[in-house]
């Protein structure tokens, strides 16, 4: 996919630099020709430690590097070779044999698959915001989940030192680990191209209130991966990456666009996995998983969702009774017109939470939607449509329940047996 040696017009690069670093990016300024030269004349970065290179993804041995873990500067080496690649280059890595012994791979899935049939009975499974019903099985919140129900699984399954290495890598140390555990039955069809957290969940119309640093800084605040738990070979699915795509700036714009999504499936690469493989990529990549055209391979990965430590308020505050506290005044004021929208919206903005995320997803599902909704929006809503404060107490307290982190007593946090 990547041509090292090859390099663009200077012309055309200079103007696509000063498109990039403009102060707003809008959806009408997207450019197919811009991705294109991106993902076709980039040049990857220099490799020392990769196995091999397939079809522009570096491919890396884990033994070989469980050998660095001990030795600084391999270790250092190794880690500035891989957040170059996800910065500058494919922007995906595979570790094959992340796991010298599957055997926690094998004990976690029987875990997981424990959870998903007492899920599925008691109606309770979150499903897919991508698939149609019944495609798939997709576990939230499964990292709470392995750990309270199989401790014991849970610390030889994380006991991995390369997992940590790829994360400290991108994200530096302090790190915060998700996942949610996906199982794609045969016959479920692919997804469509598209990014990730952060601005990847954000609408087009979300996404352009963003300055244009915002769009750059997203992918530096997040890292995705996938385990896999079982065989994949490309018939199975395994996720489909376009190397490069993570540098064009506008992305979280264009990937809904049809000419993207054409570009994207004519483009793709797709690498077959084993179990206890891991894949990790960029946020920003463009990516879809594959269809499952087997007739018998039950597909599932754990995906990861690794998180900056800096994403974080420096104070914790009690966003629900602020809330209650100013929704009267304002009401009043709106009354009386002695405030109009965008005074309204300052309010907002420095009382109620306008973020959906951290949630439970168990609880608080992503309907209709990338995102649950949030305190903002609910607030907003309340003084749209006049409602008593009492109801708005009430879905305050309804909306902080399902977010709420505490576990709840019953089969998800009984231990696995």
């Amino acid at each position: 996919m990547q041509r090292a040696g090859q390099t663009m017009d200077r012309d055309d690069r200079d103007d696509r630099d000063h498109r990039d670093h403009r102060e707003w990016y809008r959806e009408q300024d997207c450019s197919l020709e811009d991705l294109s030269a991106l993902v076709e004349h980039g040049a990857e970065p220099r490799l020392r430690h990769a196995r091999e290179i397939s079809r522009g993804i570096p491919i890396y041995d884990g033994a070989a590097c469980r050998s660095l873990i001990r030795e600084a500067g391999s270790r250092s080496s190794l880690q500035a070779e891989w957040s170059s690649v996800l910065r500058d280059g494919a922007g995906a890595i595979v570790l094959r044999q992340a796991y010298e012994d599957t055997g926690p791979i094998d004990e976690a899935t029987g875990v997981f698959e424990s959870i998903i049939r007492s899920e599925r009975s008691r109606a309770t499974g979150g499903g897919d915001h991508f698939a149609k019903p019944g495609e798939n099985e997709r576990i939230w919140n499964a990292q709470e989940k392995l750990c309270l129900q199989a401790p014991d699984t849970f610390v030889r399954y994380f006991a991995n030192p390369l997992l940590a290495m790829v994360c400290e890598a991108w994200l530096g140390p302090n790190y915060q680990m998700t996942s949610q555990v996906n199982l794609v039955r045969p016959g479920a069809q692919a997804q469509l191209a598209h990014r990730d957290y952060h601005l990847g969940f954000q609408t087009v119309e979300q996404a352009q209130r963003y300055p244009a640093h915002v769009h750059r800084m997203s992918g530096l605040l997040t890292l995705q991966g996938a385990i896999a738990h079982v065989d994949m070979p490309v018939q199975s699915g395994p996720t489909k990456l376009l190397p490069g795509s993570q540098r064009y700036a506008l992305g979280y714009l264009a990937w809904r666009r049809p000419e993207f999504r054409a570009y994207f499936e004519e483009h793709f690469v797709q690498l077959p996995l084993h179990k206890g493989d891991a894949l990790f990529f960029h946020p920003a990549l463009f990516h879809a998983a594959g269809a499952n055209r087997t007739p018998d391979i039950q597909r599932m990965a754990n995906l990861l969702q690794v998180s900056s430590a800096f994403g974080r308020a420096m104070e914790v505050l009690d966003r629900r009774s602020m809330c209650e506290a100013v929704y009267p005044v304002l009401r009043s004021m709106l009354d009386a017109g002695r405030i109009d929208a965008p005074h309204v919206d300052a309010v907002l903005s420095a009382c109620a939470e306008g973020y959906p995320f951290p949630s439970n997803l168990d609880r608080d599902p992503p309907m209709g939607g990338l995102a649950p909704r949030s305190q903002q929006e609910l607030l907003r809503q309340a003084l749209e449509e006049n409602w008593p404060e009492s109801r708005l107490a009430e879905v305050l307290k309804d909306h902080a329940t399902r977010r709420c982190v505490e576990s709840e007593a019953g089969p998800t946090s009984a231990p696995h047996g």
